[in-house]
């Protein structure tokens, strides 16, 4: 019998997959059996510990830990449960409480339905009742997986829609957009085309004092405002430039979790997801949502003097591939600032020299944007076919050799098959040792490998060329934003610009000639001039 003061616990418990048992599990029912039984066999202090919606898998529950502390704490003395599952699903965990946790702490176990009574002696069955009672949470979990996984390939939004949509109160499964959340969310891309990270524009939403999302939703539903309404982080601002459903398409499956026992979600690789487009207006242009992720990719930062270039981040060597990083001083003026491949380091580094001025690449990057303003301004069909043309060219160039290399390599891999063939032979018939013949065959065998998986790669790049055409209506659509542009901004160049290759001076025929190829966003390369030549005296002796 129960210490006079000792509590008797009486612990119910109740989720989704319990409730698939209709009542027979309902907080109610279990109430009223544990009643009954404490009463009838005169246990005193009866107090009911209940976590309702709470799956059994889980032992964070509020009043279950809460149990186990008072346990801890010397009050409770009997535990008792409608069955052994309410006590939790999860085998190896229930086997704890029962069999070490509760005789360590001498509190007496029962389970009703089960006829388990710890002070009666170990029940065999127990065991094979918890293991039981977890292979039914496994399998709850896989019919659950099975609808969420038949909701999500049929296109349905699995989760709640993000900042900028709501959901339409004549339809819960469509997304509307939420205007004045939405506003927000096209400032932030505006303002990350225009050249701000993350950090600086939740400093211009905190200064402008625009709602966190947080805030804002509480506004929404009449609730009063967190402490710092205003307090926008980096990593909100992240999360809202990474969203593929401003697109307007549902993106399901982007986590998942290990076991139905682990509830830490893991991002999902992106050829896992299931992606539907056209599900919900867009907020974002398609456009401009890749080229953010294309600046994201291209981090900028800014020097020691708080400066950042007009083309950091967006400038590379065409020798090493590296980023050429903006170089200024305290002591230079804006007509010193310039741009050096950050693998040079002063000629102590793994690359030569690659440099050119801040000023100059401004010139040639504005006088090509505005003849291509002019051009497309004065003959809109002549410019797409100009256009075509060149990447015609170039792509009919590059593929040339691709197929030359594809051609010896195929030679390759049929002689390698005449090799192995007659290295076999030479095995059978004992013209070489069996040990020689499995080396080389090795050998062999690995550089076939090798070549049939060059050979795979040309074949995508193959397919990547006859699948690429030039988005002329996209580009004609920035086009006529910027006819007659007479200065750059970072919106300017980050909407018209997608990389800039700077190659190494040649000064083979006594001037110095340096090429700068700039690949322009929907129509790639396109080069009204051939290079240019820059007055020496605006070079910098040590790079001369």
């Amino acid at each position: 019998m129960n210490q006079p003061d000792a509590i008797t616990a009486l612990y119910c418990r109740l989720s989704q997959e319990d409730a698939l048992d209709g009542d027979s599990n309902s907080i109610i029912n279990q109430k009223a059996i544990l009643s009954k039984y404490a009463k009838d066999h005169q246990y005193q202090n009866p107090q009911f510990y209940i976590d309702d919606g709470w799956s059994g898998t889980n032992f964070e529950r509020p009043s279950f830990k809460q149990m186990i502390q008072d346990i801890e704490d010397g009050k409770v003395k009997t535990v008792i449960v409608k069955d052994m599952s309410r006590l939790g699903r999860d085998y190896l965990k229930v086997g704890y409480f029962s069999e070490i946790f509760f005789p360590d702490n001498d509190v007496r176990l029962i389970a009703i339905n089960d006829g388990v009574d710890s002070f009666k002696g170990d029940n065999d069955f127990t065991p094979f009742r918890n293991l039981f009672n977890d292979f039914y949470a496994k399998d709850t979990s896989k019919k659950i997986r099975a609808v969420f996984k038949s909701k999500g390939m049929s296109g349905e939004h699995l989760g709640g829609p993000p900042y900028g949509y709501m959901k339409n109160p004549q339809n819960k499964k469509q997304w509307i957009v939420d205007e004045p959340a939405a506003e927000v969310v096209r400032k932030i891309y505006d303002l990350c085309i225009d050249g701000k990270g993350p950090t600086q524009i939740a400093k211009i939403l905190r200064k402008e004092k625009v709602l966190t999302v947080k805030a804002y939703y509480a506004q929404s539903k009449g609730s009063s405002l967190p402490d710092e309404p205003y307090s926008w982080n980096e990593q909100s601002v992240i999360k809202i430039l990474e969203r593929m459903e401003y697109i307007g398409c549902t993106a399901n499956f982007k986590t998942y979790r290990k076991s139905y026992k682990l509830k830490k979600k893991l991002d999902n690789p992106k050829e896992n997801w299931a992606v539907f487009y056209d599900t919900q207006e867009p907020i974002i242009a398609k456009e401009q949502w890749e080229r953010v992720q294309e600046l994201r990719q291209n981090k900028r930062r800014n020097t020691k003097t708080n400066k950042q270039g007009l083309f950091s981040g967006l400038i590379f060597c065409a020798d090493c591939g590296s980023k050429l990083h903006f170089a200024t001083c305290k002591q230079f003026d804006s007509s010193q600032d310039h741009y050096r491949c950050s693998k040079y380091k002063g000629n102590t580094g793994s690359c030569t020299v690659h440099f050119i001025r801040d000023e100059t690449l401004k010139k040639i990057v504005l006088n090509q944007i505005f003849q291509i303003t002019a051009m497309m301004y004065d003959n809109a069909d002549e410019f797409f076919n100009l256009v075509t043309r060149q990447q015609l060219d170039e792509q009919e160039k590059e593929m040339q050799n691709k197929k030359k290399q594809m051609a010896k390599i195929q030679k390759r891999i049929v002689e390698l098959d005449k090799i192995f063939k007659r290295i076999y032979e030479d095995d059978i018939t004992g013209a070489i040792s069996h040990e020689r013949f499995l080396k080389l065959s090795a050998e062999y065998e690995n550089e076939q490998k090798e070549l049939q998986k060059q050979a795979d790669e040309f074949q995508k790049e193959t397919a990547e060329f006859d699948r690429q055409q030039i988005d002329f209506n996209q580009f004609r659509h920035i086009v006529q934003k910027y006819v007659g542009i007479t200065e750059l901004t970072p919106t300017v160049v980050n909407e018209f610009i997608k990389k800039i290759i700077v190659h190494a001076p040649d000064k083979s025929s006594g001037h110095r000639v340096q090429k700068i190829q700039i690949i322009f966003n929907f129509i790639g390369e396109f080069t009204p001039h051939d290079g240019f030549i820059p007055d020496k005296k605006e070079i910098p002796q040590e790079y001369l």
